[in-house]
């Protein structure tokens, strides 16, 4: 394998055009997955080129120097071993990066196919993977920087109204949080879009200290172990169904969505959780467990076996940040999810960016092709609204209807929203 310098000296290399802004050839037999990956690099500035067999590429070749391709293995009427041979009879002298959801142990045959090849084969990527991973290799073999974020958006795909309004170095432990009670249950309203009314909440995790306030989950999250996300699961498990009691005395009949970690959905008891503490009254509709993309698709037929008893609970599962983790696509159709959320990078200024319009009415479209409810999440603006209310999307949350509440707040807003038919950003 070749080293970091002789990559960006043979690199230096490129043709003039090419150095001005680099280009990148996205080789994939999934439309989807090939304008996610070349949305993720546009923030870069790197222009990207989309392909899904051999012979498109070997010709574009003929054309164009590129500084980097991203490579599947299984392409349309081709694979990798044919483009491989190709790149190296185009003496191409970018990195190739290898990315699949492939047996691991042939995705590293590729790699010294290519190797013997004498071309730079990148450590191979397998799927699914995020956004992150797309622009750490930019950075690192293209020499890109961030030019321009979501607009509204830190970086994260969060609104600046959700960052912290302190400076706080992660003294907090999930456990600690805990076992000392400062947690809390938030609920953000989910809209209908079509009849602008509210059709359900998302419960969010926050923790309300003495001294720092309102701390968000950023703050104690990121190095959580699995064991103290699979307490913290329990934890809203049995606080939304705690709540849910006093949302219906105000006529709330939805479901409420919960973040729930792929470990604690295998590891946890939950319908023995939610046979045990379910509300008694009448009505209850029951829960929906978000489950981010990247992580459900690492083992389709046990989340399968899992949703499909939750749904003897009435516990629905709904694919969350879809757009972020590059999983094959294909796959999904495996799963009984009623709900497939875009991801906020998605949804940011899609009534004006025609990239991000054409990836958020493909997953609207993908969703109700599967029979399940499209959310969107992460709406701002008034004309993110317009556009995706055109697209037919079902549902939608984000700042523009209203921030993440405590639950009395959420009580209020329920009892001010009585008898009314809509509610208006």
């Amino acid at each position: 394998m070749a080293s970091k310098d002789a990559r960006q000296s043979r690199a230096a290399g490129a043709p003039a055009d090419s150095a001005a802004r680099p280009l990148c050839f996205i080789i994939d037999d999934e439309p989807g997955i090939r304008q996610i990956i070349a949305h993720s690099l546009r923030d870069f500035g790197i222009e990207t080129r989309e392909f899904d067999s051999a012979p498109a590429v070997l010709a574009a070749l003929e054309q164009a120097n590129p500084q980097l391709c991203f490579l599947d293995v299984t392409l349309a009427g081709s694979d990798a071993i044919d483009v491989i041979r190709g790149l190296a009879q185009h003496r191409y002298a970018g990195p190739v990066q290898i990315m699949s959801g492939r047996d691991p142990a042939l995705l590293e045959e590729v790699r010294r196919v290519g190797e013997r090849h004498a071309l730079d084969m990148l450590p191979v990527l397998p799927k699914p993977f995020r956004a992150a991973a797309i622009k750490r290799i930019a950075r690192e073999h293209c020499g890109a920087e961030t030019m321009n974020a979501p607009h509204g958006s830190n970086g994260c795909g969060r609104s600046p109204l959700d960052a912290p309004q302190f400076t706080l170095e992660r003294q907090f432990q999930l456990d600690q949080l805990l076992d000392s009670g400062l947690l809390q249950l938030w609920y953000q309203p989910k809209i209908d879009l079509r009849r602008r009314s509210l059709a359900g909440a998302e419960g969010l995790i926050r923790a309300v200290h003495p001294e720092h306030g309102v701390i968000p989950p950023g703050a104690f999250l990121p190095d959580a172990t699995e064991q103290s996300m699979i307490r913290l699961t329990e934890f809203v498990l049995l606080a939304a169904m705690r709540d849910w009691p006093e949302f219906a005395e105000q006529g709330f009949s939805a479901r409420v969505a919960l973040n729930v970690p792929v470990e604690a959905l295998v590891k946890l008891p939950i319908s023995t959780i939610v046979r045990e503490h379910r509300p008694t009254s009448g009505g209850w509709p029951g829960l929906i467990l978000e489950v981010t993309e990247d992580q459900v698709v690492r083992d389709i037929a046990l989340a399968h076996e899992v949703a499909t008893q939750l749904k003897i609970y009435d516990i629905e599962l709904s694919i969350d940040d879809f757009g972020t983790g590059y999983s094959h696509l294909a796959r999904l159709r495996e799963l009984p999810f009623a709900e497939l959320k875009l991801d906020r990078n998605l949804v940011a200024n899609c009534g004006a960016d025609e990239t991000n319009a054409a990836l958020c009415q493909t997953a609207i479209d993908l969703a109700h092709r599967f029979g399940s409810r499209a959310v969107a999440e992460g709406i701002e603006k008034t004309s993110e609204l317009e556009t995706l209310q055109k697209m037919s999307c079902d549902l939608g949350q984000g700042f523009l209807f209203a921030a993440p509440m405590t639950k009395d707040r959420f009580v209020s807003l329920l009892r001010s929203q009585s008898g009314q038919q809509n509610v208006t950003a």
